[in-house]
């Protein structure tokens, strides 16, 4: 009768073990950025304002970005319109205004079949170009 009893106990732990490792698994895609960051750092005035921000659907069903917006009109994000299948990877390119003179610090805003948005930053400072070329 004993055994019959452990055998029991044993029977429903394993079962919570088990329902409890499904539930925490991923489930769904998921995007997993390399930085959410990227800091222009201080560029010239006219400089290239193109950087790319580098992402992995780190989920197990494929990813789509429904949007990609910038905080203002001076920084411009594109992305990719297809399906991102698990395991693969994509680039968000972001474009600012480098006529813009100071300090930059914008977001942008990214919207997938993922969940919550994600919000990106560029940082940096745009200065004057020099007259000595």
């Amino acid at each position: 009768m004993k055994s019959l009893l452990w055998i029991g106990v044993l029977t429903i732990a394993l079962a919570v073990v088990t329902f409890a490792q499904a539930e925490s698994e991923t489930s769904g895609p998921e995007i997993t950025f390399e930085s959410t960051t990227i800091d222009y750092g201080t560029i010239e005035q006219g400089s290239d304002g193109l950087r790319v921000f580098k992402f992995t659907n780190t989920g197990n069903e494929p990813l789509l970005i429904t949007n990609a917006r910038g905080s203002c009109g001076c920084t411009v994000p594109s992305h990719p319109k297809e399906f991102i299948l698990p395991g693969e990877s994509g680039e968000i390119p972001v474009k600012y205004d480098t006529n813009r003179l100071g300090r930059i610090n914008k977001s942008v805003t990214v919207t997938t079949n993922a969940g919550d948005p994600v919000r990106l930053r560029i940082t940096g400072e745009v200065q004057r170009k020099s007259d000595s070329e």
